[in-house]
């Protein structure tokens, strides 16, 4: 799979693409990153990327040339997506990224930066994505979030792909609480359960704890999993702490 990033600054991802699962992702060819900086584009001899925002306004716009020409300028696959990450997109949800992994075989993200960007550059653009109801002062870091996110899904990417079916949100409930040795650290002790060597009651034991964090940490996805489920009532739960 192919990602392009669309970067003023492609020094950011230096070290993320080099390290970790990313790091291994690339040199086993599952995944590829391109870097492009749309400065390299500018049309005039001070390279200037951003501009002053027409009616007046605080900071500057980037400009919609440099961007428009770095896109062009990639290749184009047969499926391709083109996203700004930008908080006025849609959340960047693990559905989200299992869409990506799953049905493209091309994502070009395009960074933002100062105020954010020429309107007509959303004209390229066919996904708008946000990391959240905040505001960064780069588009770096959810573009970053948007490729680990969506690498660690392709195939052969995690050594125990398994795992991924157990993770949080895979059932649209939080993952489980989970300890490892030693049994007894200060005054906290691994729930008895764990510790059992029955599987069914262990595995019992998991859900209800994914529904208990779920609804008490995240109301909201708690009540979306009620909705789509309909299979436990809230006074069902074993509220055990752990």
């Amino acid at each position: 799979m192919r990602f392009d990033i669309v970067t003023l600054f492609p020094d950011f991802f230096a070290s993320p693409l080099q390290s970790g699962l990313l790091g291994k992702a690339l040199a086993k060819q599952i995944a590829e990153v391109h870097l492009t900086n749309p400065r390299d584009f500018a049309i005039d001899k001070h390279r200037r990327v951003d501009d002053e925002p027409y009616g007046g306004g605080v900071g500057m716009l980037m400009k919609p040339e440099p961007i428009f020409a770095a896109v062009e300028s990639l290749p184009v696959l047969p499926r391709r997506e083109v996203v700004f990450v930008t908080p006025q997109g849609e959340p960047m949800r693990q559905d989200l990224l299992k869409e990506f992994s799953a049905n493209f075989e091309q994502i070009v993200i395009i960074c933002g930066h100062y105020e954010g960007i020429d309107e007509r550059v959303l004209n390229l653009v066919t996904r708008e994505v946000s990391l959240g109801d905040f505001v960064l002062t780069c588009g770096e870091i959810p573009a970053l979030a948007l490729l680990n996110g969506t690498i660690r899904l392709l195939p052969g990417a995690i050594g125990k792909e398994e795992s991924l079916k157990l993770e949080s949100f895979e059932t649209g409930l939080l993952d489980y609480p989970q300890y490892t040795r030693p049994p007894v650290f200060r005054e906290w002790e691994v729930p008895t359960v764990l510790r059992s060597g029955n599987h069914a009651e262990i595995d019992r034991w998991r859900t209800q704890q994914q529904i208990e964090r779920t609804r008490t940490r995240r109301p909201d996805l708690y009540q979306e999993w009620l909705e789509q489920t309909g299979q436990f009532k809230p006074d069902e739960v074993n509220h055990e702490p752990c």
